[in-house]
């Protein structure tokens, strides 16, 4: 028997200024071996972001940090609900022995934070964990918590139009987009 390895998250793309946190469950192989959020070329992640805010100054997909410093532009930050886990390769259900990130840390440094964008089901079965955070971060009630469909090429149920429409109304919701 194997044991699959101990990998470590990335760290959050946030600022002071953010108004949606957007958190998935944990980088895929792809993203950790690149160092990137999103970094698979068939998640639909940064092609929604673009989708959403055409008119950004969106570089090539090779400057990554200059689409992260866009993203943060628009009101957006990253991050993953886990810090750390054992998996053997990049679906959540292999996902064994997770670390929660330090929740209350980040959020009390994004006084502007209103919505949590839960990128899919894994991430959204901690809510309860981020309800405690934001309470010691002393931001529960102020901010909302929404399941979002998985930008992941696995989640192939939904067509990119239909994720993109439950991603627009949460960014709405929540002031960033006209």
């Amino acid at each position: 028997m194997t044991h699959a390895q101990r990998l470590q998250g990335l760290a959050p793309v946030a600022s002071p200024a953010i108004r949606v946190l957007v958190l998935g469950s944990f980088p895929g192989v792809r993203s950790l071996q690149s160092q990137q959020y999103y970094a698979h070329p068939q998640n639909h992640f940064w092609r929604i972001m673009q989708a959403l805010w055409p008119n950004a100054p969106w570089p090539t997909d090779r400057d990554y940090a200059g689409r992260c410093a866009c993203l943060l532009q628009c009101g957006v930050g990253l991050w993953d609900v886990y810090a750390a886990c054992e998996r053997e390769g990049s679906l959540d259900s292999a996902i064994r022995a997770a670390e929660l990130n330090d929740f209350p840390a980040l959020l009390a440094q994004c006084p502007l934070l209103s919505g949590i964008a839960h990128n899919g089901g894994e991430s959204f079965r901690h809510a309860q964990a981020l309800d405690k955070a934001l309470a010691l971060a002393g931001l529960q009630g102020r901010v909302q918590l929404h399941r979002l469909p998985s930008t992941s090429p696995a989640n192939a149920s939904w067509t990119f139009e239909h994720k993109l429409s439950a991603w627009q109304a949460v960014m709405q919701e929540h002031g960033l987009l006209a």
